[in-house]
């Protein structure tokens, strides 16, 4: 789990919460500074100390190797991965060349140091002076508002309404100082991934080229740069748009904070001093508490917090609601407070001081709630798609921008408006009139599927088509996909078939409309699936909608024609995310594995000059730049469901009911670390026993046991043999003759007459 988005509407409420998530940023940008400080420190010594080149390289690999960028949300694309995997790739090129001792050119201080010390200057400084400007608001907003509360309700009216104009203008000025420091704080944690990397990658360059003896390492370097220079650019073209929407986002909040509250099991949250009765000779005093509501429990909580005296919180008080009154000020000596009773306590109110009699309201209009009503699909949306479909494919299918092209806003609005009228919509001609252009009509189409209450793959089944498209192999994301699309209202699928089928046509004339099926991806991902509520995370989420509609488009005839196979599980990715499966062990010492170049293109046209690789015989046409479909597979999958239990793997013998194995890296590396319950005759299979270790995780023993060496095997996974001494196989495949190897992760095994190597967690036991 990467860092927490900080939400702008968290600003307002000011939470114990958001401030330890605040916190957790500025630790990440400190990191992030100490580390740019040492690698500047380090760059330096490279150039001045050439007799110590060598011993310099070295610190200086061991410094990009051990940083890792952290991430937004809860995944990472596979641009990302591989820019976050980039610096431990440079550290791998940079210890070939200890040996060489050569003079680096005298621009390596123009585009390593100088980018280095631009950005620590000018982005992180400015980032340390928003949190100086952020503290000392914090500091005078919270003085001045106790200060305030003080008054008596006894003073001219007149000087209690300059008083609160003096306090709103002063929390106003404090919320906007709040809203620009938390955008700051996610601006540069998105901004330092290819700020920090894309200097080092310049530095390399620069690097190879005066190395003569190094010729053969700077070309595998070259092909390594072209990916990376790639997924930089996807980051950064990602960055762009998060960034705008981002900043949409707060704006929006900034206008009309209330309207945009986080939806949360909530029905209100917010700070409250509590008047807290002492012995009569020392009266009362007023603690602030950070307090929530759930109107359907009757659950009130109160948590003590004092910004002031470094944040830290009290203990929690929990108590059931049974009634809420207004407080008048000819009753108490304070304004804009109102009693609690307990269930546990009655008779014995709890008197509690808002921050405002808006906020007093709030707090009122929340215990009574309310309920929100939604619309259905309509079903004249059939009759509009189907004639913009047929006017786009009849007279623009060719048309280059087809659908990133947008139309004149006022002459969408009157055509929608008359598709939309049944009296008007069959007069509608798309297809033989010249007064509505191409581009008029797939806006239209685009405006009418935003405008639905609810998208049209649902609120419901958003997050579930969102996981399987941040992790797994191609196949299973489409398998889960499937899987998901036939779970769809019959409208909502009916409707998508449509679409989707229109859409993989316009994608097979991209030679001339220039939309590819990534370029379809992003025009309709927003489109076709948004979260019901709107925040930064989901804005973070939208680079996977786009890769969702790619493996629709890609794939529709498999997914619409076909049922989704009757024993596929409920996709293990819909409530738990797969563990990341381990890398693939190169048994040769010394040698490098080269990583299939990935080459994901959004808006990009490369001549055919350009290609020097033809696509695999299982990608559709047309496909190459989509990420559904190019996302490298993982040299090792997840482990197959159901299998894994934390650091354990479960055993199916009744025999070793709750003992597990140890994990490779656990306290027993080198015995088994996957297998299935032994033989319970294993001289019946012609077999040698063996004896493996398990430990009781609820005792902490161990057991030994005697297992089968000698076992049949299925193939779960599909796999690409790296080199000559494995086995290339694909799913379903048996295996015969199976032991384990020498090497570990491996086992040995025959399949079709040749033996040798397979992953082993790609298999079963038979």
């Amino acid at each position: 789990m990467g860092l927490q988005p900080l939400e702008f509407s968290d600003c307002y409420l000011d939470s114990p919460w958001f401030r330890e998530r605040v916190r957790a940023h500025e630790a990440e940008l400190e990191k992030t500074n100490k580390f740019i400080k040492e690698l500047l420190k380090d760059g330096k010594n490279l150039i001045a100390a050439t007799k110590n080149l060598s011993a310099a390289q070295r610190k200086f690999a061991h410094s990009l190797r051990d940083f890792k960028f952290e991430f937004i949300g809860d995944a990472e694309t596979d641009d990302e991965r591989y820019i976050d995997a980039s610096l431990h790739e440079f550290s791998n090129f940079l210890k070939n060349l200890e040996e060489q001792r050569e003079i680096l050119a005298l621009s390596v201080t123009e585009t390593l140091i100088k980018p280095l010390e631009r950005f620590r200057k000018e982005q992180l400084g400015a980032v340390k002076e928003e949190k100086k400007k952020f503290d000392k608001e914090t500091e005078k907003n919270y003085s001045l508002l106790e200060k305030h509360l003080n008054l008596s309700a006894k003073k001219k009216e007149l000087q209690l309404q300059e008083a609160d104009n003096q306090v709103e203008q002063n929390r106003k000025h404090f919320y906007e100082l709040s809203l620009e420091y938390v955008c700051k704080l996610q601006e540069i944690q998105e901004r330092k991934k290819f700020e920090c990397v894309e200097p080092v990658l310049s530095f390399f360059q620069g690097l190879f080229t005066f190395y003569h003896q190094g010729y053969e390492l700077a070309k595998d370097f070259n092909h390594y740069k072209m990916a990376l220079q790639i997924n930089i650019q996807n980051t950064r073209n990602r960055f762009e748009g998060t960034r705008s929407e981002v900043e949409e986002l707060m704006n929006k909040i900034r206008r009309n904070p209330q309207e945009h509250k986080r939806a949360n099991h909530f029905t209100m949250e917010g700070y409250l001093y509590v008047q807290e009765k002492r012995p009569a000779p020392f009266g009362s005093s007023w603690v602030k508490h950070y307090c929530t509501y759930r109107k359907e429990t009757k659950k009130f909580t109160m948590i003590p917090f004092e910004h002031r005296s470094g944040g830290k919180a009290g203990d929690e008080e929990l108590f059931i609601l049974t009634y809420c009154t207004k407080r008048n000020t000819d009753t108490i000596d304070r304004r804009f407070c109102f009693d609690l009773e307990a269930s546990d306590r009655p008779g014995v109110p709890v008197t509690m001081q808002a921050f405002s009699e808006e906020d007093r309201k709030l707090w009122m209009e929340a215990l009574d709630g309310k309920e929100a009503v939604s619309a259905q699909l309509d079903k004249i949306g059939f009759t509009i798609i189907k004639k913009c479909i047929s006017a786009v494919e009849t007279r623009g299918i060719n048309d280059q921008g087809l659908y990133r092209v947008v139309g004149v806003s006022s002459k969408v609005q009157r055509l929608l408006s008359l598709l939309m009228d049944a009296k008007t919509c069959n007069e509608v001609d798309l297809e033989n009139s010249v007064d509505w252009e191409v581009k008029t009509i797939t806006s239209a189409m685009k405006q009418y599927l935003r405008s639905l209450p609810e998208p049209l793959m649902t609120y419901e089944l958003h997050g579930e088509f969102i996981v399987p498209a941040k992790s797994g192999s191609p196949e299973s994301r489409v398998n889960a996909v499937h899987f998901l699309v036939h779970k769809l209202p019959e409208k909502n699928k009916e409707m998508l078939e449509i679409l989707v089928k229109h859409l993989a046509n316009v994608s097979k004339h991209a030679k001339r409309n220039l939309m590819t099926v990534a370029n379809l991806g992003v025009v309709f991902g927003p489109t076709l699936m948004r979260p019901q509520e709107e925040t930064v995370a989901a804005i973070m989420d939208l680079k996977f909608q786009n890769i969702v509609v790619e493996i629709l488009i890609e794939n529709h005839e498999k997914i619409f024609k076909t049922l989704p196979d009757a024993t596929f599980p409920e996709p293990i990715s819909m409530s738990v995310s797969p563990p990341n499966a381990p890398p693939r062990q190169s048994r040769r010492q010394g040698q490098r594995i080269k990583r299939p170049l990935a080459v994901y293109n959004l808006c990009l046209e490369l001549d055919d000059a350009d290609s020097h690789s033809s696509p695999r015989e299982d990608t559709p046409t047309g496909s190459m730049d989509s990420l559904s479909s190019q996302s490298p597979t993982p040299a090792f999958p997840s482990s197959p469901p159901g299998l894994l239990d934390g650091n354990h793997l479960i055993m199916d013998s009744g025999d070793l009911a709750g003992w597990t194995t140890n994990l490779p890296g656990q306290s027993r590396p080198s015995m088994v670390s996957w297998m299935n319950a032994p033989s319970a005759n294993p001289a019946a299979t012609n077999t040698v026993p063996s004896t493996f270790f398990f430990s009781n995780p609820a005792t902490g023993s161990d057991r030994a046991v005697e297992s089968v060496a000698h076992r049949k095997a299925r193939a779960v996974y599909p796999c690409e043999a790296e080199h000559s001494s494995e086995l290339s196989f694909q799913i379903g495949a048996i295996f015969e003759d199976v032991q384990f190897s020498r090497e570990p992760g491996w086992l040995e095994g025959t399949l079709n007459g040749k033996r040798g190597l397979i992953p082993q967690n790609y298999v079963q036991f038979l």
